[in-house]
């Protein structure tokens, strides 16, 4: 990285940008143009609990860097450039969502990280969208392991039940649609919770923008 939440060209070259045509649910990339709305035969076979989905580049070597750089490195200026990059990837479902709502830590993992990642770009993607953004809108009411190294099956049982909604956050999100902001999707399994959680105290629609997307879960640990 050289100016301020910018790449140089050789590292912008090696992001793999996922941009459409792609599956309206998972954002996963299609070969060809199938038309608006269209959805691939993993969402067909197994529809994830939120409603549209898009991602900003593939999870790799090149991206995993800006990710790191946030998440351990404290880098604001790769979260600046991780926002805009989002914010380009989902523009369609920025537009037509009501509130962003950020995936939470658990008290003490914010605590050790001294930040929120996800509550990072949710804000800086609001800033620029002048859209609301809200972070006390979900919170995990129990610690749970780390995802990493876990597979598909053990992300599910790990987050179960983990997310719920402030009461005093209810009504903000009762029949709007909420658009949940991440860092990175994996399997899906953190991303489905709080979406089920979302969908239980009331809220009509809820869609994911991430800034990276794992296209093998099981081959790739973050």
């Amino acid at each position: 990285m050289g100016e301020p939440a910018s790449l140089c060209i050789a590292c912008w070259g090696k992001l793999q940008h996922l941009d459409e045509p792609v599956c309206d649910m998972l954002g996963t990339p299609f070969a060809y143009d199938q038309g608006p709305g269209s959805l691939s035969a993993a969402a067909l076979a197994n529809p994830p609990e939120w409603d549209r989905s898009r991602a900003a580049v593939a999870f790799d070597d090149a991206s995993r860097g800006l990710v790191h750089a946030l998440k351990y490195e404290d880098r604001q200026e790769a979260g600046q450039l991780m926002a805009r990059l989002m914010a380009r990837a989902g523009r369609l479902l920025i537009a037509e969502a009501d509130v962003l709502v950020p995936v939470p830590l658990y008290r003490w993992r914010l605590w050790q990280r001294r930040f929120n990642q996800s509550a990072f770009l949710a804000q800086h993607i609001a800033g620029m969208t002048r859209k609301p953004w809200r972070a006390d809108v979900l919170y995990r009411r129990r610690r749970t392991k780390s995802q990493v190294g876990l597979d598909p099956a053990a992300r599910r049982k790990n987050v179960k039940g983990a997310f719920v909604v402030a009461p005093k956050a209810v009504a903000a999100i009762a029949g709007k649609t909420v658009l949940l902001i991440d860092d990175v999707r994996t399997t899906g399994a953190t991303a489905e919770a709080c979406a089920m959680a979302l969908k239980a105290a009331g809220a009509a629609r809820v869609t994911l923008v991430s800034f990276a997307l794992v296209q093998a879960p099981a081959k790739l640990h973050i």
